[in-house]
């Protein structure tokens, strides 16, 4: 599979995608208004603990407090405690931890200290595992004004905060350093050589501090000492510099701020596979490739900086599909497509034959769309970064085994997703469920926001419908005030709905309610909303009279 990763920068925002035999894959986008947090780290004070749904609310200087679940809570959170006392952490640590692989890792361009969870958590489970006969503290001891340590896991997601962990990680490009390890060492599962996996292992192990913990990730696979040590050597820097502003500043406070999406992807998604990168921007063309220098000089000469006249999305066919990614409706090769409607509470996915009618059997025509819908759904998810859960409306099947083999599709699709997704078997109704790891929002919130007339329901008040609400607040009006002659504004669609006609609808209000109606087209206003102006008052009375 040729893989590659474009870069289109202009003066306000930057869109980096990565391709796969020349079709679009996963898009990202690095704007100021959508600005990455995945990964940051604060000194967040507790603002509000809840039991009742085992969960706090961290106050971290944004307009909405943080949601930290206590499933995200882990029993390190005393040891970074001593960071406030000014104590040095003492805890003694397993190194025979050799089963802890990290099975998310790579899910970067999204996050990585979303993906080490997996793994801390399997330490924190060996620990607990440990001395539970001898812990006896409760699981959760947090209190109402309690400074406390926490990374962002997961972007803020419509009128939701950001959600975060008080188990804190460092990505570099070889390590994820985790303080307060306990001196467990993890390594990425994409690593399968055995003798590899236990090179690395030793080599970090010999280099690393006591009471951290760390997990290999896959570009380590090959790397010397030497490369793995100065990776090692800039995190504990960093973790140095956090530590000292624990020390010295008060909550809430930025403690250590992640690298941008574009730097993100080249640190996390530029490795072998990639055949090369093309950057349109000689500025971040010149920062890409001195990074790539430093890492891996071996790679340098995959960053091409383009120089054509014609948009390098343009050239690469990457604008098209996003314009695709955007659309509601989605056609397949064969003739059918899929409908995407995003909800509150989930994605919903229909799946439609249409123009798709060959000679063969109905159950081989609706197994060949589904066959072909499956593989285009896993592309949209990764694509537009759906998250949470997915339903899938396929064509019905009547053969078991033709259900297995459109379960078996989805599968082997969504194993190209870095994100975790979890697909369950055709139910009797022929939907396929999904559950997807949520990072960030859908990437059609970077290019388009609610409708300001429909709220973003897709749906306004039909013309018949304002029509009568404008004549029952005539009538109520008219059992209250006597006035005759009032203004009415209206968007132009409604102004010329109300003129149509030789008898026309505002004629016909005039008469029914005995007033004089001047009509005024407003463009600002929108179809659905109307304004009367009373001539003798000289004032808006729409409020006064409205239900």
């Amino acid at each position: 599979m040729k893989k590659e990763i474009i870069l289109n920068a202009t003066a306000n925002e930057t869109r980096i995608a990565i391709t796969e035999d020349g079709r679009l894959a996963e898009l990202f986008v690095d704007t100021p208004e959508t600005e990455r947090m995945v990964g940051d780290i604060y000194l967040g004070k507790v603002a509000r603990v809840l039991p009742g749904i085992r969960a706090a609310f961290i106050d971290i200087g944004h307009k909405q407090d943080a949601f930290l679940h206590f499933s995200d809570i882990g029993k390190n959170v005393d040891q970074y405690a001593t960071l406030f006392e000014n104590e040095d952490a003492d805890i003694d640590s397993d190194d025979d931890d050799d089963d802890d692989d990290d099975k998310n890792e790579g899910n970067s361009g999204t996050t990585t200290a979303t993906s080490t969870r997996t793994v801390r958590r399997g330490f924190r489970k060996k620990q607990q595992t440990q001395d539970r006969s001898t812990d006896s503290r409760p699981d959760v001891n947090l209190k109402k004004g309690q400074d406390i340590i926490i990374q962002i896991i997961k972007e803020p997601v419509a009128n939701k905060g950001v959600r975060v962990s008080s188990e804190v990680s460092l990505p570099g490009r070889y390590l994820v350093l985790i303080p307060f390890g306990g001196g467990n060492i993890g390594v990425s599962r994409k690593i399968t050589n055995f003798r590899e996996k236990r090179r690395l292992r030793r080599i970090v192990r010999s280099i690393m501090p006591k009471n951290y913990g760390a997990i290999i990730r896959t570009v380590a696979e090959g790397r010397d000492e030497e490369a793995i040590k100065n990776d090692l050597e800039d995190l504990l820097e960093t973790w140095g510099e956090i530590e000292q502003s624990v020390k010295t500043e008060s909550a809430p406070m930025l403690l250590y701020k992640d690298v941008t999406t574009t730097s993100s992807v080249i640190r996390d998604l530029f490795q072998s596979d990639v055949s090369r990168v093309v950057v349109d921007s000689k500025k971040l063309y010149r920062e890409i490739r001195t990074y790539v220098k430093w890492f891996a000089p071996h790679m340098a000469d995959k960053v091409e900086h383009y120089r054509g006249r014609e948009p390098v999305f343009d050239v690469f066919g990457v604008e098209k599909e996003i314009v695709k990614s955007l659309q509601r409706k989605v056609w397949l090769k064969s003739g059918g497509y899929i409908i995407i409607e995003p909800t509150e509470a989930m994605v919903v996915i229909d799946v439609n034959s249409g123009r798709y009618a060959a000679n063969q059997a109905q159950e081989l025509n609706s197994l060949r769309t589904n066959l072909e819908a499956a593989r285009e759904i896993a592309r949209q998810i990764r694509l537009r970064d759906i998250g949470g859960i997915i339903v899938i409306d396929c064509i019905d099947l009547d053969d078991e085994k033709n259900q297995k083999k459109v379960f078996d599709e989805f599968k082997k699709e969504l194993r190209k997703d870095r994100a975790k997704a979890t697909v369950y078997p055709m139910t009797e109704l022929a939907l396929v469920q999904i559950t997807r790891q949520r990072i960030r929002q859908n990437i059609l919130h970077s290019f388009a926001e609610a409708c300001p007339t429909c709220g973003g329901g897709g749906l306004v008040a039909s013309k018949p419908s304002i029509v009568n609400r404008v004549e029952r607040w005539l009538r109520r009006m008219g059992s209250d005030n006597k006035e005759f002659k009032w203004t009415l504004y209206v968007s132009p669609i409604l102004a010329e709905y109300l003129n149509d006609g030789f008898l026309s609808r505002l004629l016909r209000l005039q008469l029914k309610y005995r007033v004089r109606l001047v009509l005024q087209p407003d463009s600002n206003l929108a179809i659905d909303e109307f304004r009367f102006i009373s001539h003798k008052q000289k004032k808006d009375l729409t409020d006064k009279y409205t239900e």
